[in-house]
């Protein structure tokens, strides 16, 4: 398996994380009624969702770095959320919805950048607590820096052209090393302006952008990808 040493060991991915949460905000502050109830990339959530699931995960970020989970999971018992993370995500989406979106942008913005604050301040080796069981506080960054670069694609945060080039390309690279920190069976290689995936027989040339796409489930429904390559390459989302 690739370890994070070689494969990422010259992204910060705390800074990425705050590039990432700075974005968010800035897109945030700047909009009215209109933009909060319009819909996001996520099936069924406006924008003002998307900003409810993330001021609500933060429960369980800062659950990790407090090392008490059990906690967190009794805490959902009592409020009767089961079903997972899924349920989880609904639920703090439910539980926001009819607060003023101000306060709920600034529990978001508190909470996560306090949490930036104590990841950064761990260093990218320590062991961070997850409900997968203990993992490096860096490569757990890693996957906040995904879904916060998601997020903002997903409600249509800004991306100038100058740095354009070079978030697609760490989007890339931590989708690459999380398949094979997976063991999915989609092999991957850089090809020229491309990226060759192979899944058993099955080979697709994809653009980079399409590439990270499938990775964090993203890919139009229509999008002519064979299924199995689809299926293979989906491990952020």
């Amino acid at each position: 398996m690739t370890t994070e040493s070689d494969a990422l060991a010259d992204l910060d991915p705390f800074e990425i994380f705050d590039d990432e949460a700075r974005r968010l905000d800035r897109f945030f502050s700047s909009l009215d009624d209109q933009g909060w109830s319009r819909p996001s990339r996520c099936a069924g959530w406006s924008v003002r969702d998307v900003l409810g699931h993330l001021a609500g995960e933060e429960l369980y970020n800062q659950a990790c770095l407090d090392g008490d989970l059990e906690g967190f999971f009794d805490m959902l018992a009592r409020e009767g959320v089961g079903g997972g993370f899924e349920a989880f995500n609904e639920w703090c989406v439910r539980r926001r919805h009819n607060r003023p979106v101000e306060d709920v942008l600034e529990e978001w913005r508190t909470k996560n950048a306090e949490t930036r604050r104590r990841m950064r301040a761990l260093g990218r080796d320590a062991m961070l607590s997850t409900s997968a069981g203990p993992y490096p506080a860096g490569l757990q960054a890693f996957h906040y820096d995904s879904e916060y670069a998601t997020h903002a694609d997903d409600v249509g945060a800004p991306v100038t052209q100058e740095e354009a080039e070079a978030r697609l390309a760490w989007r890339a690279r931590v989708s690459e090393f999380v398949l094979d920190e997976t063991g999915s069976p989609a092999f991957v290689e850089p090809e020229g302006d491309r990226i060759a995936v192979s899944v058993g027989d099955v080979e697709a040339r994809l653009t980079p952008a399409d590439f990270v796409e499938a990775t964090v489930g993203r890919l139009p429904a229509d999008h002519p990808m064979d299924p199995r390559v689809r299926n293979a390459l989906r491990c952020l989302a």
